[in-house]
């Protein structure tokens, strides 16, 4: 086993605790989320030299959305509407 030195230990333990202080913070949550769902929605994981997977990306998602949003409108109404 290889003998590490106190200063890459160091740096290893640091590099730790700011990660979990970044995964913690209560605020940056939030945001982490908001700029999640921004560049998926944006398609920043496609291929951004063709253009059709770009739009496609993107218009499938906010198809996806749609869709999401009127079944769980549709859903609420057959809720409340037996009451």
């Amino acid at each position: 086993m290889a003998a590490t030195s106190k200063g890459d230990r160091s740096a290893e333990s640091r590099r730790i605790l700011d990660r979990i202080a970044s995964e913690t913070d209560p605020g940056g949550f939030a945001g982490r989320t908001a700029l999640r769902a921004r560049d998926h929605l944006e398609a920043s994981d496609a291929d951004h030299a063709d253009w059709a997977e770009v739009w496609g990306t993107r218009i499938g998602r906010a198809i996806g959305i749609l869709i999401t949003v009127a079944v769980i409108a549709w859903a609420l109404s057959l809720l409340f509407a037996g009451a």
